[in-house]
């Protein structure tokens, strides 16, 4: 026998062994999946980290033994009794380690799973709702424009992509707002055999919004309550699962410190990269600045995320120049920015850079955000992305300052008081031990 055909048998042969071992990995996977009374599919462009979390929340406290799963940077699996975990990962993030994931956490008696949806490629999300969750409700949380590459370059493109998991004979809710969307969704979801509901945050009044300890979105809390709903989980039960869960890694918590004679109030803002969140989350923080501060907007803008770094100065420049009183620019892109932001109308002087072209040391950084208020007050927005040196040295000098008061999300879930009540109980009674000097009751 030749080799070209010995090799050729030998790719055959391995060809055959693999989609051998992926058909009996798929078929375990729906055995578990099959054994869930509830599987909830998250997707949408804002907000499925933190509609994950509250949704599985309120299971846990509505009697289910639930199993949730949210991705990104900081992935983390939620046990059925609020403790979390981290994902670990050899290599880049693929759907299929939803597979690894049920594989180890579905087990004994969970019934439900609450999953955030990895896929941005309409066929992978396809492939992910088809062929490895199958949910009962598939959340849309909302309608961005972002991941344009991937999902369509109009909000009509994106939302027939999100709705490709979309469940067959299932539920879908969504909190979009705009009605035009809304009925394009609820077309999609017909012609799945499903029912769209709408989870209007209107429904939401601001004593149910009071009591999170991180800034919440009426949005994401009007999906849960629609869950609940769903389900038969009472209302007010609802509402404090929601209160007491963990939030997400990137949610937005508001801390204050001292900048050398300054007071400043520091919101990291770098996981919201749309127009329309940022200025939803204007909306929602303006209330808590302290009148009279100066507004300071950091972009941070990543060398390899040119497209949004003109989304931002178009933001500042057009949406934000009367909320916005200074801006300092982080990164990559500052010169093009600033010119971006000049010509459509931002004052220049208004504009300093402290990136990549500057290279600026931490005391720079701060001697430059003390210059720029003129007063007592100000409040520093980090926008755009995370990752860059810079931002890196400012997060860190917080991180600093904050000390013991820093939020471990990992601690943080294993905190007794946010235990579902049945939970409560079953981790009682492991940690429950007989004195040595008690006396049995039968003696």
């Amino acid at each position: 026998m030749t080799e070209p055909a010995l090799v050729l048998i030998f790719l055959v042969l391995v060809t055959l062994g693999l989609l051998g071992y992926w058909y009996t990995s798929l078929r375990g996977h729906r055995r578990r999946m099959n054994q869930l009374a509830v599987r909830v599919h998250v997707n949408g462009i804002r907000g499925k980290s933190t509609v994950t979390r509250l949704v599985a929340a309120i299971l846990r406290d509505g009697g289910f033994v639930t199993v949730a799963k949210t991705t990104g940077s900081a992935a983390r699996v939620i046990g059925p009794d609020g403790s979390e975990s981290a994902v670990s990962r050899r290599g880049a993030a693929t759907i299929l380690e939803q597979v690894d994931v049920v594989a180890e956490h579905v087990v004994g008696q969970v019934d439900a799973l609450v999953i955030e949806c990895m896929a941005v490629r309409p066929l992978y999300q396809q492939y992910a709702e088809d062929q490895l969750i199958r949910s009962d409700i598939t959340i849309i949380t909302n309608i961005r424009m972002d991941h344009q590459e991937e999902m369509g370059e109009t909000l009509e493109e994106i939302a027939d992509s999100l709705s490709l998991t979309i469940p067959r004979g299932g539920v879908l809710i969504t909190a979009e707002e705009r009605t035009d969307l809304r009925e394009r969704l609820a077309r999609n979801a017909a012609k799945r055999g499903s029912d769209m509901v709408y989870a209007d945050p209107a429904s939401v009044d601001g004593l149910e919004m009071a009591g999170f300890e991180h800034l919440e979105f009426r949005e994401n809390v009007a999906i849960g309550l629609e869950v609940a709903r769903q389900l038969g989980i009472n209302r007010d039960m609802a509402m404090r699962a929601m209160r007491k869960a963990v939030p997400d890694v990137g949610a937005v918590r508001l801390h204050r410190y001292a900048v050398g004679a300054k007071q400043v109030l520091w919101i990291p803002l770098f996981a919201v990269n749309d127009r329309e969140s940022v200025l939803l989350s204007f909306d929602q923080l303006e209330p808590r600045f302290v009148p009279g501060s100066t507004v300071i907007a950091v972009v941070n803008n990543r060398a390899d995320r040119g497209r949004r770094a003109e989304l931002f100065a178009r933001i500042i420049a057009l949406d934000l120049p009367e909320r916005v009183d200074q801006v300092i620019t982080f990164g990559a892109y500052e010169d093009q920015v600033t010119r971006q932001m000049v010509a459509l109308g931002f004052p220049s002087e208004r504009i300093t850079n402290l990136g990549d072209s500057v290279g600026p040391a931490l005391d720079q950084i701060l001697v430059g955000i003390e210059r720029l208020t003129p007063g007592d007050e100000a409040v520093l927005i980090g926008m755009a992305n995370i990752h860059t040196h810079q931002a890196e040295l400012l997060i860190e000098y917080f991180g600093h300052l904050l000390g013991a008061e820093r939020t471990d999300e990992l601690v943080l879930s294993r905190d007794p008081l946010r235990l579902p009540k049945g939970a409560g109980r079953l981790r009682r009674a492991r940690t429950h031990r007989i004195p040595r000097s008690a006396t049995p009751r039968d003696a």
